[in-house]
């Protein structure tokens, strides 16, 4: 099922969490707040939502990260999902819109 959600976060992510590198390179946004409703009219937001348990967050992020679809920084820390037992984590990216013709 899916959920649609609008959140407006903080970002302050610590990618050793999820890779256990040692040197975290942070995304020079990731302790900006960002707040969907202000996305300018020429970019659309793009949400991708993953929910499931811990290990399966984690290890889906890091795949991504291997198949090049996003850097393990841009996901937001795990939070809380409504099932029990599980977890969820944001990426958020934004999409240049064509103006009408």
């Amino acid at each position: 099922m899916v959920l649609p959600i609008s959140l407006t976060c903080s970002v302050r992510f610590d990618p050793t969490a999820l890779t256990g590198e040692e040197k975290p390179t942070q995304p020079p946004d990731a302790d900006v707040i960002s707040d969907i409703s202000e996305t300018p009219p020429e970019r659309e937001s793009l949400r991708v939502l993953l929910i499931g348990s811990r290990n399966g967050v984690i290890n889906t992020i890091q795949t991504l990260y291997r198949l090049g679809f996003a850097e393990v920084a841009e996901w937001s820390p795990l939070l809380p999902a409504p099932n029990p037992g599980e977890v969820m984590s944001i990426l958020t990216r934004y999409l240049l819109t064509q103006p009408p013709r």
